[in-house]
């Protein structure tokens, strides 16, 4: 019997996005979302996971309290 308690470090399913859930979340367009991955800064990581790209759904919250904090609160 293999053990597989503990194996499942990172994130799981539910945790990770496609960059049409992270357009619709944000409200950004997807020629945006692209963009800033071309550009390899501005915006939420994101990383290949096979052929697509995924982003985590806790860097994609962090990257929007970021950029709430860096506009200020008005």
């Amino acid at each position: 019997m293999v053990n597989t308690k503990g194996i499942h470090a990172g994130p799981t399913l539910s945790e990770l996005l496609l960059i049409e859930e992270v357009a619709e979340l944000t409200r950004l367009p997807l020629s945006t979302l692209r963009f800033y991955r071309h550009r390899g800064d501005g915006g939420p990581k994101s990383f290949k996971l096979g052929n697509r790209v995924v982003y985590r759904r806790a860097d994609v919250e962090q990257w929007i309290e970021s950029q709430y904090h860096a506009e200020g609160v008005r």
